[in-house]
């Protein structure tokens, strides 16, 4: 599994911390905070067991207005500080991509912690192999050369409903992509550890033999964030 972490712009024990996570945790732990929308709909891993998390360095494209003249691709990634998570909104379209080889090569050199595009990529193998971790909406071939341009760097985005503002933390795994607002994140990443404990209590019991729903009631699965104190025996 690659995992690019996002020092030097989180902590360095927090970032550890996420390191050793995933969206699944994560979720129930902002699921138990009752938080705004989370998940970045409809986006898949294009570089399986990659992880990336960071903030959010977002982008928005717009259409190429047919005025004759040459439109190139988006020229912002010398501009993304390190341990970043890239969020480029495309409204989701497969029609061009906004993400190939060269901006992945780029990423590399600069230490970006990832990619999630809503729209679509290319060059998906050369990208698999580097072990970049790249997330889309699609893939496709087509490039967005002359059909579109970068709008905005550093705006709030509207993912089918999710709102990703610039310095959210973004975690993107196998299963997905999520946002976590800035000022929930240690929060967030307590409960999601909590959670973890639980569930490897839950499945040590079974492993040894406890019926499932026992082990649930006993370690708390119901809720559970709230894992101190209960008894391991």
């Amino acid at each position: 599994m690659t995992t690019v972490s996002a020092d030097p712009l989180l902590d360095s024990e927090l970032s550890a911390r996420l390191a050793r996570l995933d969206t699944a945790a994560l979720a129930d732990a902002l699921d138990s905070l009752r938080a705004a929308p989370f998940v970045l709909p409809g986006i898949a891993a294009r570089t399986s067991g990659a992880v990336a998390f960071g903030p959010a360095f977002t982008l928005r494209y717009r259409p190429v207005e047919e005025d004759g003249a040459f439109h190139n691709a988006a020229n912002y990634i010398d501009d993304v500080p390190p341990g970043s998570v890239v969020v480029a909104d495309n409204g989701g379209t497969g029609a061009c991509t906004n993400w190939g080889s060269l901006l992945t090569s780029v990423a590399l050199r600069r230490g970006i912690a990832g990619t999630v595009v809503h729209g679509a990529v290319r060059d998906v193998r050369e990208t698999r192999e580097s072990g970049y971790p790249l997330f889309s909406t699609a893939v496709t071939m087509v490039s967005g050369k002359n059909r579109v341009v970068l709008d905005r760097t550093g705006v709030d985005l509207d993912i089918d409903g999710t709102v990703v503002r610039p310095g959210d933390l973004v975690f993107a795994d196998d299963n997905g992509a999520l946002r976590i607002p800035a000022d929930l994140v240690a929060e967030v990443v307590r409960r999601a550890e909590a959670v973890e404990r639980t569930e490897r209590r839950i499945r040590e019991a079974a492993a040894d033999g406890t019926r499932l729903d026992e082990a649930r009631a006993r370690y708390g699965y119901a809720r559970p964030w709230e894992d101190e104190g209960r008894d391991d025996d």
